[in-house]
This record gives C-alpha cells, structure tokens and sequence, in this order.
C-alpha cells in the first residue's frame, strides 16, 4: 500500500479542500430545497386541479418553472445561467458563484419529489379537516407534513445523491469539488490510481448520505 501512502501525501490536502468545496455546495443547495423547494412543491400538490387550493395560474407557473430547470442538462443550465450568476455574485467562477445554479436545480427537484410524497397520502385526510373547520395552514402543518415527513426526508435523501452528482460538474465552470479534482489531478494528468481513489470517496459518500437519509427517514415513520 505504499502507492497508496505516497498518494495521500501528495494530494491529501487537496483532496480536504475539494471534500469541502462539496460540502459547501451540498449544505447550500439543500438548504435551498428544504427552503424554498419544499414551499414550492407544497404549493404545486394544493393548487392543483381539484386540490383543497386550486389556483390553476398559480400552479401553472409554479409547475412551469420546475418542469422547465428539471428538463435541462444541468452543464448547458449552468452556461445559460452565467449571466446571471455574474450580476447576483459579481462573477460566474469559484465555489460560491457555482452553486447558484446547483440551487434552482435543487429547488426543482426537491419540489417535484415533495409533490409526489403529498400525492400519496389520501385525499380525503386534508379534505375532511378543511370540511370541518381547519384552516389551509392548519392542514398543512397539523396534517400533510406530520403524515408526509418520513417520505419528505427520503426525498431530501435522494435529492442530496443527485445533487452530489451534479456538483462534480461544476468544475466544468471553475466551481471546484472532487469532481473537479478527479477530472484534474486523475485523468488530466494520467494519474489512474488517484481518479479511482477519488471516485471511491465519492461513492462512499453517497452510501453515507443514503444510510443516515435512510435511518432518519425509518424513525419517522409511526406507520
């Protein structure tokens, strides 16, 4: 293992500094789903056609906006969007500028699975509530999200792996990340072991994410 050990030397301050350059990437753009994503995707589930809220131009644009960020490839996303990440950070390179348009994707995504979760629970729980008195926002928070939690962590489980896999093409625009770092340092520079050891540690990661994503969804879920 003595390559191994020679690696790590070499490298693994580097290495540390990408693990937290995803990190940062990650806890921002998650806290944008949970934020605003979640809002988003309760709003799309309650103004649907038929909803206990229906607001067909509310949820026309709501719904628009997700279908339209969830259907592009996330590398053009990020090109057609540096125009705008320049005005709002000041410039469209480095960590911090890159992850804006990991957070309209992770708004987008995490908005459509939240919908998905409210659509399975049955439709006459909130109705029944509403009929006999409960406000919309007492529905929402007495009822939809208590039933709905365990699956909206779940969901906020497999958002975090997709946006983890996202993030590794940021550094596409100078966004940095271990994905950067195995496209640089591995197979930029022919350098086999370390693209492999990379990816090890990027799929450990996500094993991790699902494993603690899981185990806090199970303890609650009261089913």
């Amino acid at each position: 293992m003595t390559w191994l050990t020679e690696l790590l030397a070499d490298y693994g301050d580097d290495i540390v500094e990408a693990l937290a350059e995803t990190g940062y990437m990650m806890i921002v753009s998650l806290a944008a789903a949970v934020i605003i994503g979640l809002p988003l995707g309760m709003l799309v589930f309650l103004t649907q056609r038929g909803g206990i809220a229906e607001n067909r131009p509310v949820w026309t644009i709501a719904n628009l906006y997700i279908n339209i960020v969830r259907s592009f490839p996330f590398l053009l996303l990020v090109v057609f969007l540096i125009p705008f990440t320049r005005a709002v950070m000041g410039t469209s390179f480095g960590t911090e500028a890159s992850t804006l348009p990991l957070c309209f994707v992770a708004v987008a995504i995490y908005a459509r699975l939240v919908e998905q979760i409210l659509r399975e629970i049955p439709p006459g729980i909130s109705r029944v509530a509403v009929s006999m008195g409960a406000t919309l926002p007492q529905a929402v928070w007495r009822i939809l999200l208590p039933e709905a939690r365990s699956g909206l962590v779940y969901a906020l489980t497999s958002a975090a792996i997709s946006l983890l896999s996202y993030s590794t093409v940021l550094g596409v625009v100078g966004g940095g990340g271990i994905g950067d770092f195995a496209m640089r340092y591995g197979y930029q520079e022919y350098n086999d072991a370390l693209m492999y050891i990379t990816i090890a540690i990027i799929v450990v990661c996500v094993l991790a994410i699902q494993a603690v994503g899981h185990r806090a969804s199970e303890r609650l879920d009261h089913r």
